[in-house]
């Protein structure tokens, strides 16, 4: 039988590993912090984070977590990608490496940045 698909961020990190879900659990946190005024959401059957449009996603396979800051989250840092596979719009951090934290703060925080001034140009 299929597993429901996740309606909740935590009912996502649930279904993993215990050693995945305290990956899982730091991303979030560090989203979180970096991006206080986003709503949690589940977008394309994926965690994210949303203020006016979804600023990053993330999730988990089986060798790797993948974070998704959209391309112009990835255009903004790929400098500081190079240790990991990445491609337009993601970012793939293995599981067997510490998660690079900070950069995923700075790249939330770009984002969130981005999009209050998305958003003051569209009123």
């Amino acid at each position: 039988m299929e597993q429901p698909k996740p309606t909740t961020i935590a009912e996502y990190i649930a279904h993993f590993p215990a050693e995945t879900q305290k990956l899982l659990q730091q991303i979030r946190q560090t989203i979180q912090k970096a991006a206080p005024d986003a709503k949690e959401v589940i977008s394309y059957s994926m965690p994210a984070f949303k203020q006016h449009k979804v600023l990053v996603y993330f999730a988990a396979y089986s060798k790797h977590l993948g974070f998704y800051p959209t391309d112009s989250g990835i255009q903004a840092f790929k400098h500081e990608l190079e240790d990991y596979k990445w491609s337009k719009g993601a970012i793939q951090f293995p599981l067997n490496q510490p998660l690079p934290l900070d950069l995923i703060s700075r790249i939330t925080k770009f984002r969130a940045e981005e999009d209050l001034e998305n958003a003051k140009r569209k009123k």
